[in-house]
């Protein structure tokens, strides 16, 4: 509404402008035509190109005419839309259009050089506002979709990264939790007749549970805008360990491991992590193979119990979280049942460079 009183104000003064010396000197005509040259600038912005052409036809006549009493104002105002809002193509055209319209104005009546020069002046004035006004409007939702696109991005990578500690915390509480559980029912059965092998387990718990705080404030500490190292290939052998503990037989063979970026170590623990945590809470294994070895440029994880070949129960994340993991590292990932007898294997490659 505001714009369009904004029109009708510019088409009433460039109208009066226009019709007042022409009804006080000229004739019917010349009023005609002057209204012609003004009054379709009431839709400018719905029209330009034709606007402005309507408008450069009775501004033309009344200038060959020598009938212009003023300035031309309503072409003047229609070169400024056209410059504005129309398209290349059409810009192009009204160009042309206009450059024709105002030589046949200045040649036709014989108009001299200062006054050739003065009316030049202003419709290159009138063209050079409104493409600076267009070129503004361009920079401003240029600006805006740049704003947009950015915030979009911020929102992805807070989600990719609320997902990340989700996954880190799921791994780390259902690793240490299991295996605490293990160890205190196993400590527990023994409390009496083997003090030695329930102290051994009460240890245990107590390790591991120190060491899931760490990994907690780990995964934590970006919230605080802390970002300690994450855990890698050499805390591995720690995740052994502390499986052992709980009497489930676990060996660990590296064979050539080659370097890798943090973030590929990373993955790689929370693999080994979840496969122990369902060896020892699903699939009721004795024997684990945990295997870290190079394959060409890649990285090798895997891990294979013989237990039954059990998995997490349905609605669980440590499959699909460990599978996001490999994803995001840029890795491939194949779990499922031991081809030949029982157990369960989870192998996966990532990229060592």
């Amino acid at each position: 509404m505001r714009i369009r009183a904004v029109d009708i104000l510019i088409t009433v003064a460039v109208t009066a402008a226009s019709v007042y010396p022409a009804a006080r000197w000229g004739t019917t005509a010349d009023v005609a035509l002057s209204l012609l040259a003004s009054v379709p600038l009431l839709w400018r912005r719905r029209a330009p190109v034709l606007v402005a052409l309507i408008c450069g036809i009775g501004t033309t006549w009344l200038s060959m005419q020598d009938r212009l009493f003023d300035l031309p104002y309503g072409q003047l105002v229609a070169t400024y839309t056209w410059a504005e809002l129309a398209t290349f193509r059409w810009r192009l055209f009204a160009a042309a259009g206009t450059v024709i319209g105002v030589a046949l104005s200045l040649i036709v009546p014989q108009e001299s050089p200062p006054s050739i020069g003065y009316v030049g002046m202003m419709f290159v004035t009138a063209y050079a506002l409104g493409t600076g006004v267009r070129a503004r409007r361009d920079r401003i939702a240029f600006l805006e979709e740049r704003t947009l696109r950015l915030t979009e991005e911020q929102a992805a990578a807070a989600a990719a990264e609320r997902a990340r500690i989700a996954r880190d915390m799921h791994d780390v509480l259902a690793h240490s939790v299991g295996l605490m559980v293990v160890q205190a029912e196993g400590g527990a059965s023994v409390v009496r007749s083997d003090t030695a092998r329930a102290e051994a387990a009460f240890d245990a718990i107590a390790d591991t549970g120190r060491e899931a705080l760490v990994q907690l404030r780990h995964a934590l500490g970006v919230l605080r805008e802390q970002r300690p190292d994450p855990p890698g290939l050499d805390a591995v052998a720690s995740l052994v360990e502390r499986a052992r503990r709980t009497g489930l037989d676990v060996t660990l063979t590296r064979d050539a491991v080659p370097p890798v970026p943090a973030d590929v170590g990373a993955t790689a623990f929370r693999i080994v992590q979840e496969a122990l945590t369902n060896a020892v809470k699903h699939a009721g294994a004795r024997h684990v193979a945990v295997v870290l070895a190079a394959e060409g440029p890649s990285l090798r994880v895997r891990v294979r119990d013989d237990g039954r070949g059990g998995v997490p129960k349905p609605g669980g994340h440590g499959l699909s979280g460990m599978a996001e993991r490999v994803a995001a590292a840029g890795g491939t990932l194949r779990t499922g049942p031991v081809e030949q007898g029982p157990g369960f294997e989870v192998s996966a490659l990532l990229p060592a460079g």
